[in-house]
């Protein structure tokens, strides 16, 4: 389903990404291991359109998606809930999940009911539709956050570092969210740093360092590799 062949992107001098490979197929779930400026974002804004490539190429159903606008990305299908979470502070949480449907605006009928799924998907944001998205707990953005995502209909979502700064019974509740997102039958590529916990829901994973891929395998793979448990996973 979606393909990236010899990726490079360089910020000036600085190379961030160096041929890098990847794909990953209908359905499956897909993280990325890797540390602090190992990448990681980097390859989703290039996945995105957001950042140009030096070289390589990103593939998507069978079709070069390398020069497309970001908004034509979104609209074929792909579609990156941002590191960081980028909400609206001052805006409603339902506007804010709205915006993540932009470009299905014309699809009133559809985007209601999608935007009822989200509500079932997360049932504390319809409780809180009409709240400053800023008013909102960490967990609680981060949902908005991703149910904004859903909102533009991904085949393919991507996901940069959504536990990040959670407590851990929200990272497991947002973690619980991803799984079923993944079985209702979106692709996932998820950046994750809490590596033993990303493994446990991924069906494969790749591992990043300073902008290559240095390690691929299945779940149980990486688990079971002493490296990677010393390197991510810390026992």
């Amino acid at each position: 389903m979606l393909r990236l062949d010899g990726l490079t992107l360089q910020y000036g001098q600085f190379r961030a990404l160096e041929d890098v490979s990847l794909h990953a197929g209908p359905g499956e779930l897909v993280v990325m291991l890797g540390a602090n400026g190992a990448g990681k974002s980097s390859l989703f804004l290039a996945i995105s359109g957001l950042r140009k490539l030096s070289a390589g190429s990103v593939w998507f159903n069978g079709c070069d998606l390398t020069r497309d606008k970001p908004s034509a990305i979104v609209a074929a299908g792909i579609v990156q809930c941002p590191e960081g979470r980028k909400l609206f502070s001052g805006m409603s949480v339902a506007k804010n999940l709205m915006l993540g449907a932009y470009v299905h605006r014309g699809d009133h009928r559809g985007n209601a009911a999608l935007l009822d799924k989200m509500f079932g998907l997360f049932p504390i944001l319809q409780e809180k539709h009409n709240d400053p998205a800023g008013s909102l707990s960490g967990g609680q953005q981060q949902m908005v956050a991703i149910g904004r995502a859903l909102m533009g209909r991904p085949q393919v979502l991507l996901l940069d570092e959504p536990s990040l700064g959670l407590a851990p019974l929200v990272v497991k509740q947002v973690l619980a969210a991803i799984k079923a997102i993944n079985a209702d039958g979106t692709t996932v590529l998820l950046a994750e740093q809490n590596a033993y916990a990303a493994l446990q829901i991924a069906d494969r994973a790749y591992v990043i360092e300073s902008g290559r891929i240095v390690m691929a395998g299945d779940r149980q793979t990486l688990l079971n590799d002493e490296a990677i448990r010393r390197a991510y996973i810390g026992a």
